[in-house]
């Protein structure tokens, strides 16, 4: 028999179908499991049971607090990282953008204070005021910096920042694990394409010798199932590289590893950890009060530099209470303008750059089982239901091709 004859015949198709399906089962399996694992962001249908939330979004708060305790432990201590950032840097940055605006603000203090007071102060002394402010606020600025350096463990909880980060926007959640894992991600799909149509050449020769309508289901099952395993243990086995013959073998994943750091540290320190959410935790965090005394604290002292000579005065003309009032303002206009220095994107990425770099070496250099911690909480968390999922879909695809393509019943 010729290969056209071959081709004209019946049963031909339907038999080749059996390993192309089984591939197409493989990878349609393993492309569902990783868009369900991470979408969509928020659960779409009835609760509590008809419908779907990404895996990954579903559990944010759970998936980012092992993020920390898992990779942002590697980053060194919260004090090493404001020191990367340069508190002085910091403090140039926060006097540059107030600087121009200290006259506007001292107004907007006193006349919070005591407006009638104010207005009504002859102009040589509000000038001698304002001069006396510009002057102090650099020295008092970097003080106060030089406080929080000392101190920001105590001013910031580092998990809190992250997690609070990670949950309220889950999208960097997910692109953490799929900026990270990008090349992993689309070896699974592919894979699962080869790995079923290998499986698949197996189900025809089983299915000829023995054509129980039970084969084709079971397969569909076993592909599914088979797939999602192999392709997630190639992507983090073997832990260290191995030698086979002339080649050596190592995870998918652990062999990129100087690529994946770059990835990751890019997106830790632009889009989470970043001086404009550290000074925002700082003020608005489980621990702001102490971070509000201490910017009041050092502020306050602008208020007491400024007077100086007619602290007298001062004191005589508004009463004591109204000169402790004025104090008080002084620090709480502070704290109502922290965060405008820091609304400079190219400050904040330039702060980022100088953490990242540091933080890159410490990623590359760390050991094989550690790194792994970047991605594998991604399919550890629930890698069962995965395989689970791609078996579920096989099954399906199996019972389809015994119906449509055989002509065959279950049941």
């Amino acid at each position: 028999m010729t290969l056209a004859d071959l081709l004209r015949q019946p049963d031909f198709w339907r038999y080749a179908s059996i390993p192309l399906i089984a591939g197409i089962v493989g990878w349609g399996t393993n492309w569902a499991a990783i868009k369900m694992t991470f979408w969509p962001l928020e659960f779409k249908g009835l609760r509590p049971f008809l419908g779907w939330q990404g895996i990954i979004p579903s559990k944010a708060e759970k998936m980012a607090g092992i993020f920390v305790d898992t990779t942002m432990v590697h980053l060194g201590t919260l004090s090493e990282v404001f020191a990367r950032m340069d508190p002085e840097r910091i403090a140039a940055q926060v006097v540059r953008i107030l600087e121009p605006r200290t006259d506007e603000l001292t107004d907007e203090v006193m006349r919070r204070s005591n407006v009638i007071l104010w207005d009504n102060l002859p102009e040589m002394m509000r000038n001698a005021v304002y001069a006396r402010v510009r002057e102090e606020l650099p020295q008092v600025v970097f003080e106060l910096l030089r406080d929080v350096d000392s101190q920001v463990e105590e001013l910031v909880d580092l998990k809190e920042l992250v997690v609070q980060r990670l949950v309220q926007e889950r999208i960097l959640l997910n692109r953490l694990f799929l900026e990270c894992g990008e090349k992993e991600f689309k070896f699974i799909i592919r894979s699962g394409f080869y790995f079923g149509f290998l499986f698949g050449l197996v189900q025809l020769a089983v299915w000829i010798v023995y054509p129980a309508p039970w084969v084709l289901p079971a397969f569909g099952l076993f592909v599914g199932l088979a797939t999602n395993w192999i392709a997630l243990n190639i992507i983090f086995r073997p832990l260290m590289p191995k030698r086979v013959g002339p080649w050596t073998v190592q995870g998918l994943f652990l062999r990129r590893q100087r690529e994946v750091a770059d990835i990751w540290c890019r997106i830790v320190t632009r889009d989470i950890l970043t001086i404009r959410h550290l000074v925002q935790a700082m003020i608005e965090g489980r621990r702001a009060d102490r971070a509000r005394a201490l910017i009041r604290k050092h502020i306050k002292l602008v208020v007491d530099r400024a007077v100086g000579p007619m602290r007298g005065l001062a004191q005589a003309a508004v009463g004591l209470r109204n000169f402790a009032g004025i104090k008080e303002s002084v620090g709480e206009t502070a704290v109502e303008v922290a965060l405008e220095p820091f609304k400079d994107s190219a400050f904040v990425t330039d702060r980022a750059d100088a953490v990242a770099e540091e933080l890159r070496q410490r990623m590359a250099g760390l050991p094989p089982d550690e790194f792994q911690d970047l991605l594998r909480p991604c399919f550890q968390e629930d890698e069962l239901k995965l395989v689970i999922l791609g078996g579920v879909l096989g099954l399906a695809a199996g019972i389809a091709q015994l119906q449509w393509v055989f002509g065959g019943n279950l049941w």
